[in-house]
């Protein structure tokens, strides 16, 4: 898939700080209960922390207990995008940047309680947050 945002491996290194760079562009995972965002809980926007862009509204995230930060939707649908993963020999949804084809968590179908049913499992790392009233 060709992303708005292209930059080399060498401009990725860069940009994005050596653990940034293990999880977005390496698909690594930070440890949980680590992250900064993981109690974030006042109202704004969940950027991509390597392009910038929008990704997830604080109004849709949810406790899940599993120690990242979780939400139930996307801003929109084509904000992510979703890739089969059996890197770990078990089929799991791997969840990408569509902007810049970042590597942000997973996606798993145990959001229960939730209106969606899904639950986005995402790397505080891979995150920015950005305060907004109303979101």
């Amino acid at each position: 898939m060709a992303y708005n945002v292209d930059k080399s491996d060498a401009q990725w290194r860069e940009e994005l700080s050596p653990d940034q760079y293990a999880v977005l562009r390496q698909a690594g995972t930070e440890r949980p209960w680590t992250g900064e965002l993981l109690d974030e809980e006042r109202a704004g926007v969940y950027t991509c922390a390597a392009c910038n862009a929008e990704l997830f509204k604080s109004g849709t995230k949810f406790d899940s207990g599993c120690g990242w930060p979780s939400f139930y939707e996307s801003v929109d649908p084509d904000a992510v995008q979703l890739i089969e993963d059996n890197s770990l020999g078990v089929a799991r949804t791997e969840v990408r940047c569509a902007n810049c084809g970042s590597h942000l968590g997973h996606v798993f179908p145990d959001g229960f309680g939730t209106p969606t049913g899904d639950r986005y499992c995402m790397n505080s790392i891979s995150l920015n947050f950005s305060e907004k009233s109303g979101e």
